[in-house]
């Protein structure tokens, strides 16, 4: 116990605290920049086991504001997993750690969920967030969503049974259209401050002590950190309501599908949805080539090309994966 001696020596963690973290098991979902800081806090911490899932590879400009990471790492071209759980070991080798390089989808949301304590969100779009919802009020088990952008962040701890869950809060995703780190930018500091509040809630989880039904709000530029509280779960919410409802696990949600024989996956969206592209164009083209009329957008990134319709709905040419055509949305789109 040695190594975690400053925490022990706390009230509120103890001996006896210790060891349930070190018998426990956290799930990582997303290792980029919220998720990859989650993962050191919680190894420091010494929960005993992390299953770290994500389904993209490292850039360059994750480095800005992803700490785990480094130049050695890069060079090695590996997936944010795989590069995750080298660093992991490397901060603490009696952490164990499952590593699975993949996209989370229906199919497979709840077998990752499988015998894990918490869940901690560091996805880049809603439509993972919304499925992780439902899985987690299908499995019973806590997770905690986390988000930033700019100076701005959010976060909030999601007990199935007793608190709100995140359809109570937001009924519904938001539009695609709006601003993403990849357009609007991230400050380090503000994905430090969020994983540092997502982290803490899923330790309280882990000890026994969980955190009050609140959405915690953090503005890194001003220093300000504010709660507010949730309340009661809604009645009438489909999600964790009596109707359990899960739209997103049981595919109801329409995502994505290939399309044959042209090299592009359709990311589709619900219903509903209209989206102003010229307010897309306008802050698309610091990123690509845009060209736009009143009926769709063509984004050129080469090797891809998105072409967005009013809908909301899309089509991703240059790949035939539907992960790779999904976080391309997510980054550029937004939803």
């Amino acid at each position: 116990m040695d190594r975690y001696s400053r925490q022990t020596v706390l009230p509120l963690v103890g001996t006896e605290g210790q060891q349930r973290l070190l018998n426990s098991t956290a799930l990582v979902l997303g290792c980029g920049a919220l998720g990859s800081g989650c993962a050191e806090l919680l190894t420091r911490a010494g929960v005993g086991c992390l299953r770290l899932v994500d389904r993209d590879y490292l850039e360059e400009h994750n480095l800005q504001r992803q700490s785990l990471y480094d130049e050695r790492l890069l060079a090695e071209g590996l997936p944010k997993a795989v590069a995750a759980a080298k660093r992991v070991d490397e901060i603490n080798s009696g952490v164990r750690v499952e590593t699975h390089v993949a996209d989370v989808t229906a199919e497979n949301v709840l077998s990752l969920i499988e015998g894990v304590d918490v869940v901690l969100d560091g996805t880049d779009n809603w439509a993972t967030r919304y499925l992780l919802n439902d899985a987690s009020q299908k499995t019973k088990v806590p997770w905690v969503y986390g988000g930033v952008l700019g100076v701005m962040g959010v976060s909030m701890a999601i007990l199935p049974g007793s608190s709100p869950c995140l359809r109570c809060v937001f009924p519904d995703p938001p539009p695609p259209g709006g601003d993403t780190c990849e357009t609007a930018g991230v400050l380090g500091p503000a994905v430090w401050m969020v994983a540092s509040v997502q982290t803490m809630s899923a330790l309280r989880i882990l000890l026994g002590d969980p955190p009050p039904p609140t959405l915690t709000t953090v503005d890194a530029w001003n220093g300000r950190v504010d709660g507010v509280p949730l309340g009661e779960r809604s009645p009438g919410c489909p999600a964790c309501g009596g109707e359990k409802r899960w739209e997103f696990l049981n595919g109801s949600r329409p995502s994505s599908a290939r399309l044959c024989g042209r090299e592009s996956v359709q990311v589709s969206v619900p219903p509903g949805v209209e989206v102003d592209l010229h307010v897309v164009a306008s802050r698309l083209r610091a990123v690509g080539d845009v060209r736009h009329n009143g009926h769709l957008l063509k984004l050129s990134v080469p090797p891809y090309e998105l072409t967005l319709f009013r809908d909301g709905r899309a089509i991703i040419k240059g790949t035939e994966d539907e992960g790779v055509a999904r976080s391309l949305y997510a980054r550029y789109i937004g939803s």
